[in-house]
């Protein structure tokens, strides 16, 4: 992993390292303006550039092509949707030697993702995330998926992007409620090895988590191990925005599933009690909630987190322990329970 900054508003880049398969992850001010560059770089002919954003901030690909208008939000995020673009990816007769440009928030970035791992079984793709959480998460690392009313992200494939362009002046359209999204990644990622972010500026808190999630990547494309880390708060996250019907959005989400994280891992005696503090101080630090929000039930988020895709024997958690975090399987429910009564 190869990391490169010249100051808080400087461009940083960060190379995801996967053989044949490593892109560059631009991060600063104007680098949406690189867009013509990229494609002409991996040969791209035509391209369908699928927008969530409004026409001055969706870039010329450089090349002929066609918008298609798209929505942010989780119940997008569907199979139907997936359908809905592959047609209009073979209306406009893209072929092997063309590529898809997303341009939007996390749930686009991850549908437009799994459209072209699907379309002609592959086909280039460029992210240029325009959310705070697109850019420190969702846009790198090559996983796309979509929901099922059983539960989030239960279809999906590996397909890595050919570059991503994280535009720090995107982020300048954005309302509070999405800054808050994108801190509760930047948050969990405190326990996983980015280390202190909470005063840095956005540029250094992007760079800072796109190089961690590069590391652990191409360590552990897959998820065969070491990549579960990634996950950390994410079990209770992903089932309070399934118990909430996604009125609590995902980084909101995760980060109170940071506090639990922390919480469980101090009732199994994983962690000592300043360290389960630190994980709600972190949190409550970017303005976040740490408590569950009221009204939700506590079966209703075991049955979801049962169904979680990392969940291969029992409840399963990746938690603090003295080696770091790790995925921990066949929790106790009964300590699942006491930490969600704790919240």
């Amino acid at each position: 992993m190869n990391t490169r900054t010249d100051g808080p508003e400087a461009t940083g880049r960060v190379d995801v390292l996967l053989g044949d398969r490593s892109y560059p992850v631009f991060v600063g001010p104007g680098v949406r303006h690189r867009l013509p560059e990229e494609v002409a770089r991996i040969g791209a002919r035509r391209v369908v550039v699928v927008s969530a954003r409004p026409p001055e901030w969706t870039p010329d690909p450089g090349v002929p092509h066609r918008v298609v208008p798209a929505r942010d939000g989780e119940h997008d995020k569907t199979l139907a949707t997936v359908e809905h673009l592959c047609r209009a990816f073979a209306d406009f007769g893209l072929t092997r030697a063309d590529a898809v440009v997303s341009c939007g928030g996390g749930t686009t970035t991850d549908v437009v993702g799994l459209a072209a791992g699907l379309y002609h079984r592959g086909i280039a793709v460029i992210h240029l995330p325009t959310s705070l959480l697109a850019q420190v998460d969702a846009s790198v690392g090559g996983k796309t998926a979509v929901n099922l009313p059983e539960g989030k992200n239960l279809v999906g494939v590996y397909w890595q992007p050919r570059a991503v362009l994280c535009d720090t002046e995107q982020l300048d359209t954005l309302p509070a409620v999405e800054w808050r999204n994108g801190y509760g990644e930047i948050a969990r990622a405190h326990f996983i090895g980015a280390g202190e972010l909470r005063d840095r500026p956005v540029t250094e808190q992007i760079t800072a988590c796109v190089a961690l999630k590069a590391r652990v990547v191409a360590a552990d494309e897959r998820d065969a191990g070491l990549r579960h880390i990634l996950n950390y708060g994410h079990t209770l996250g992903h089932a309070l925005e399934r118990a909430t019907d996604f009125q609590l959005r995902h980084g909101e989400a995760v980060g109170v599933g940071t506090v639990f994280a922390g919480r469980l891992a101090g009732l199994l005696g994983r962690i000592p009690t300043d360290r389960v503090d630190e994980h709600r101080a972190v949190v409550a630090g970017y303005g976040l909630d740490t408590r569950l929000p009221a009204g939700v039930d506590h079966d209703d988020l075991l049955a979801f987190m049962r169904r979680d895709k990392k969940s291969t024997s029992g409840l399963s958690f990746v938690l603090d322990g003295p080696s770091g975090p790790e995925l921990v399987a066949d929790v106790d429910e009964t300590a699942v329970r006491a930490a969600l009564t704790d919240m």
